[in-house]
């Protein structure tokens, strides 16, 4: 079992998540402005449940997850990022890549968390996986994502089918 990495930023702590949480991530998951870019509708509590024991799942399995991201001052859980790998029913695939993501609770947003977060993230990973292709897709609507995955150094190969829905889709390498 990997244990799952803490990294520290200077406003920022990445560490996994906690099950004492349970109720903030709740709140992150059944935000409708995040919501709206990820998957289109806010999650269940069972939904939101499972996507919480699912991070510790790719950890377990595949050295790799999510973390939950905390902004260090306040102590407060304000999202999360990191990679994933779900197999998703997609045309062109990520299956096989470190599939990037990243969401911060709506009212924190445009304060840099995400470029900071992702940052530390694929510090950690190019460490652990170096030369291992990451991915992204990306609602065409969600412009400050777009933006987050340029500066994170992504870059735009083009568009996939979600769900039946266009995004952009984005590599790099670790």
């Amino acid at each position: 079992m990997t244990i799952i990495p803490t990294l520290t930023t200077d406003r920022l702590l990445l560490r996994g998540h906690r099950l004492d949480e349970f109720d903030e991530y709740l709140a992150l998951w059944q935000n409708k402005d995040l919501a709206r870019f990820i998957g289109g509708e806010m999650l269940t509590r069972e939904q939101v449940w499972a996507r919480l024991l699912r991070h510790a799942g790719l950890w377990h399995h595949l050295g790799f997850g999510f973390f939950a991201v905390e902004e260090r001052q306040s102590g407060k859980l304000i999202g999360e990022v990191g990679f994933l790998d779900l197999h998703r029913d997609m045309t062109p695939s990520t299956e096989g890549t470190l599939e990037s993501g990243w969401g911060i609770m709506p009212p924190m947003q445009g304060k840099g968390y995400a470029t900071e977060a992702m940052n530390a993230a694929i510090a950690w990973a190019g460490s652990q996986f170096a030369g291992r292709r990451m991915t992204c897709i990306i609602d065409l609507e969600n412009g400050s994502s777009l933006r987050v995955a340029e500066k994170i150094g992504f870059r735009r190969i083009g568009d996939a089918i979600y769900k039946d829905k266009p995004n952009a889709m984005f590599e790099r390498y670790a």
